[in-house]
């Protein structure tokens, strides 16, 4: 294999490796923490329609009601959260081998990178040993903002040259986009045709 294809190939795995990493911190954030937000809110909205009953709107207590199913949807993940941590943990100690790699490899000016490939062989079958695959719903969305925005990855993106829109927003978000964009034109333009 020739050095340039071992570095894109070790920034391939270092982002699946990584990303990986950052949905289980996702999970992991969001069983954590979002129950506890939840329970404020609706708390805090609830003292307020009680002490103003003015504002007591129908709809208000209905997304109270969907907020706390949600928050029941996150709480049946209470026995992974310990996974979720662990798991983030390990990943990112393998990405972080990753990365050390890919300096040693771009550094280099041997001929021969087979230690190297097996190296990276060993570090990945590491990886695949144990990993968490079930994880909470929206972690993907917020695994994005956690990988992009909060991970140092310029040694990933110095060979796979992330764009915005095609690799920094979720392939899902981008869909349910155009599900309302679409729905949304389609109202308007309803709406235009019946007012000729």
């Amino acid at each position: 294999m020739t050095k340039e294809k071992l570095l894109k190939t070790i920034a391939e795995h270092g982002y699946n490796v990584g990303f990986g990493a950052k949905k289980n911190f996702a999970s992991f954030d969001i069983v954590n923490k979002l129950p506890n937000w939840f329970g404020f809110i609706i708390l805090a909205i609830g003292i307020i329609q009680l002490a103003y009953p003015s504002l007591a709107i129908k709809e208000v207590s209905i997304i109270l009601i969907l907020t706390s199913i949600a928050t029941l949807y996150v709480a049946c993940y209470n026995s992974s959260v310990s996974e979720f941590e662990k798991e983030g943990i390990r990943s990112t100690m393998i990405f972080n081998q990753l990365r050390n790699l890919y300096y040693i490899v771009q550094s280099s000016s041997k001929s021969d990178y087979s230690d190297d490939v097996s190296k990276l062989e060993q570090i990945m079958a590491d990886f695949y040993s144990a990993t968490v695959t079930k994880q909470v719903f929206l972690s993907q969305w917020y695994a994005h903002f956690k990988f992009f925005y909060e991970m140092q990855i310029d040694w990933i993106d110095e060979q796979l040259k992330f764009k915005f829109f095609k690799d920094k927003f979720p392939n899902s978000l981008k869909s349910i986009i155009l599900v309302i964009l679409l729905i949304a034109i389609s109202i308007v333009g309803y709406e235009y045709i019946n007012n000729l």
